[in-house]
């Protein structure tokens, strides 16, 4: 395949998702005040749309109400609305829905505000609405349409045509062959009149639909390529879109202390790699490749903008044979090469420093828009759970990916979420309206983030739902003994 086939296949698959590849929706579990809530914010597809909100209520606790908030990220836009009461879901007293109108394209947070005897939390879930999709018209509907239209026209010239014919006689009379004729006339005249006023509408139509197809979100235009630097194989990645250069969006914001998170997968799912690429220039990074294996390899690369909007861009490279021995570029990067993804799932793996991560599915089948137990736990070879380490102020970093390409989603604890889009929102302020001073402000929240710690736990997990059935495979990061751990798993979807 050329590479302009490649980048538009790429383009094409991007389209389902901003912050990931192919999975639209916003996963968010973490505290609101005193209370824990799993949100899920389902993506209308269209802007304005109306996007439905669930949250769940974790730990039993009991609220008198929940209440959601859409606001948009610049703070020169108007007020934020009342927020929306959410209503309990029937059946089950833990759960509460809501649909908001995200009017306006860009980021929000959507602000989930519990009150209850514990007092009253707000949880910020930093959500983007994007135009994703273009509803095509049903063949049904437009025959129906089509019918009720030859209907009304039909209609419309015999109003007419009775119009000039008997509108002047008096009741009973018998129109006259003139008259008969001057009806017949004024239907047709109607009638080319009608034609055109439909032939203007089409027109209109046409114009609003290649308007709205123009809106469709792409993701900002970019570029991956390999060279060789002593032997060692480079990667640079680069934005060109011309918005970027341009400066006609806001800038980046560093995301777990990092620019750029930038993942490398070989098709077949046989090698990944999780790099952070060096600054050079506003618009290109660096990374130092590991010996990965040779072969075609998909790259996603997760950024944030000062606005909130967490997106992934996308580009194809091919590697040759791995060089020399490899210097990673920062401490943070990491890579492992396992077999080809296979049929079934593995509930085990066996870690670099001898340890295990065990994945606690249970026995469910997985289910594509079902809530799938992401729960792992590591143990020491005698079987004792071991404490994990902040990793990137993590407890821990799940990547998972369809063996097509066509999904790839870098998740946390907090869920799907980008942690530096949640915390733009937190610190900025209404009179932040000028560019950098929110990036400015996040730097100095993330050199807190790097010293914080986490709960000494072993097992962590991660709320999601598989957007789409298929084969994936699964790669949990996190640290213990300053060393980056890979757990790798596989997993099939029905």
């Amino acid at each position: 395949m050329s590479r302009p086939a490649r980048l538009a296949a790429l383009a094409g698959i991007a389209l389902a998702a901003s912050a990931h590849v192919g999975s639209p929706d916003t996963y968010f579990e973490g505290a609101a005040g005193p209370y824990r809530v799993r949100v899920i914010v389902r993506s209308a597809g269209v802007v304005p749309g109306l996007a439905q909100i669930t949250v769940r209520l974790l730990g039993g606790a009991r609220v008198r109400t929940v209440t959601v908030l859409p606001v948009y990220w610049d703070p020169r836009t108007a007020a934020a609305p009342p927020p929306d009461t959410a209503r309990i879901v029937s059946g089950d007293s833990s759960q509460y829905s809501a649909a908001l109108w995200l009017m306006t394209g860009g980021s929000y947070s959507v602000q989930v505000t519990v009150a209850g005897l514990a007092g009253t939390g707000t949880a910020i879930v930093p959500v983007q609405a994007i135009a994703t999709r273009r509803l095509e018209l049903q063949k049904p509907l437009a025959l129906g349409l089509a019918a009720f239209g030859a209907f009304l026209f039909i209609g419309a010239l015999t109003i007419i045509g009775a119009a000039v014919r008997e509108a002047v006689l008096p009741p009973g009379a018998e129109p006259d062959r003139r008259r008969v004729w001057r009806g017949r006339v004024a239907a047709g005249a109607g009638g080319v009149m009608l034609a055109g006023a439909v032939l203007g509408g089409r027109t209109w139509w046409n114009a609003v639909d290649h308007d709205f197809t123009r809106q469709i979100y792409q993701p900002l235009a970019s570029r991956a390529a390999v060279r060789s630097e002593a032997g060692r194989a480079v990667l640079r990645f680069s934005i060109v879109d011309s918005a970027w250069r341009e400066h006609r969006v806001t800038p980046l914001i560093p995301d777990h202390g990092h620019l750029v998170h930038v993942f490398v997968v070989r098709e077949g799912l046989g090698a990944f790699a999780h790099l952070h690429p060096v600054f050079v220039d506003s618009s290109d990074f660096d990374a130092a490749l590991p010996p990965l294996p040779a072969g075609r390899y998909r790259v996603y690369a997760d950024i944030t903008r000062e606005s909130g909007f967490a997106e992934t861009l996308t580009d194809t490279i091919t590697l040759g044979a791995p060089g020399p021995p490899w210097r990673p570029s920062d401490p943070d990067d990491a890579w492992v090469g396992t077999r080809d993804s296979g049929p079934g799932a593995r509930d085990s793996s066996r870690l670099s420093d001898g340890s295990t991560m065990a994945w606690e599915r249970g026995a469910a089948t997985l289910v594509a828009g079902q809530d799938a137990p992401l729960t792992f736990t590591v143990t020491a070879p005698d079987g004792r759970p071991v404490p994990l380490e902040p990793y990137m102020g993590m407890p821990a970093h799940l990547m998972l990916s369809r063996d097509d390409g066509a999904v790839f989603v870098h998740l946390h604890p907090l869920g799907t979420i980008s942690w530096a889009a949640q915390q733009a929102f937190l610190v900025r302020g209404p009179a932040d309206t000028a560019w950098g001073v929110v990036g400015r402000r996040l730097t100095e929240a993330e050199a807190t983030m790097k010293t914080m710690s986490i709960p000494a736990t072993a097992t962590i997990s991660f709320p999601y739902a598989y957007p789409k059935p298929g084969r994936y495979r699964l790669w949990v990061q996190m640290k213990r003994q300053g060393r980056i751990l890979t757990g790798v798993f596989d997993a099939e979807v029905q």
